[in-house]
């Protein structure tokens, strides 16, 4: 993780704890009262989760924060928030963490693909998109990244990715980065340990969420905004986050079928890249 976000999330969390030792709860009282769980409060307090703002704001509601000290926290967390937007320094982000310690991943996109599934040079237009990066940083990232992909060969764990058909169409570069990023998504769609689904065009979709999420195990979503990523494991959200890809991958096209479609818009590729003139 880098330093400067870590340090950012340390800080979050000391000021955390000490707020509670002086309320005189125990971690376990504050998780009862905020409706979070308990490992939530301990992965907060010890840097280890960043919250989401509505974990965040359970914890000060049930610390019975004043104003000025709310604002405190929250000002933290948006310090957090910034050096996870910009840290690209072969950092891990709060995705990549959340799912090094799951066995069951399911991801929801309708913009970029999934991170699990960038080829290198899709990721590194991913990561050039960023501002004041230099080509070293996005090199590192790059990388890392790749690096991490290795999770989806290891046996015992499963991935479940659910795209939109605007995802295969949503493209940086060139045709020829796109026909190397679907030879991936082939490959990556034939492993006994993933599953590829594909809500194809002509399908409405039954819910619309403004963002992707990924689902760790059955305790954990990660949100994916502008802003960068955040883990949240309350019940409620984990609960939403569930039914919503529940129902996004019912919509999903799987196995042979999904395939097919991946043929059919990577051939659409080949014809912009090789072009027929009269």
């Amino acid at each position: 993780m880098g330093s400067e976000r870590q340090e950012r999330l340390n800080a979050l969390g000391a000021r955390l704890r000490a707020l509670r030792a002086d309320a005189g709860m125990t971690g376990a009282v504050l998780a009862g009262r905020a409706g979070v769980g308990q490992p939530t409060v301990s992965k907060v307090e010890n840097g280890r989760m960043v919250p989401s703002v509505d974990v965040l704001d359970r914890l000060s509601r049930a610390l019975e924060l004043d104003g000025t000290t709310s604002g405190e926290v929250r000002e933290l967390l948006d310090a957090v928030e910034r050096a996870s937007a910009t840290a690209l320094d072969g950092s891990t982000s709060p995705l990549d963490e959340a799912i090094r310690g799951s066995r069951l991943v399911r991801s929801f996109q309708c913009v970029v693909l999934p991170s699990l599934l960038q080829s290198a040079e899709y990721a590194r237009h991913v990561f050039a998109s960023r501002p004041n990066l230099d080509a070293e940083a996005v090199g590192r990232a790059v990388a890392d990244r790749v690096e991490r992909q290795s999770l989806l060969y290891e046996p015992g764990r499963e991935s479940v990715f659910v795209l939109t058909e605007g995802v295969l169409r949503t493209w940086p570069g060139t045709p020829a980065l796109m026909l190397a990023q679907f030879d991936r998504l082939l490959a990556v769609e034939s492993l006994t340990t993933v599953r590829l689904g594909v809500i194809p065009w002509d399908r409405p979709v039954p819910v619309l969420p403004p963002h992707g999420f990924t689902l760790c195990d059955a305790g954990a979503v990660v949100v994916e905004e502008f802003r960068g990523e955040h883990v949240t494991s309350t019940p409620d959200e984990v609960r939403s986050c569930e039914g919503q890809f529940a129902q996004l991958q019912a919509a999903a096209l799987f196995d042979g079928d999904a395939r097919q479609l991946l043929l059919r818009v990577m051939e659409e590729f080949r014809q912009m890249d090789n072009p027929i003139t009269p």
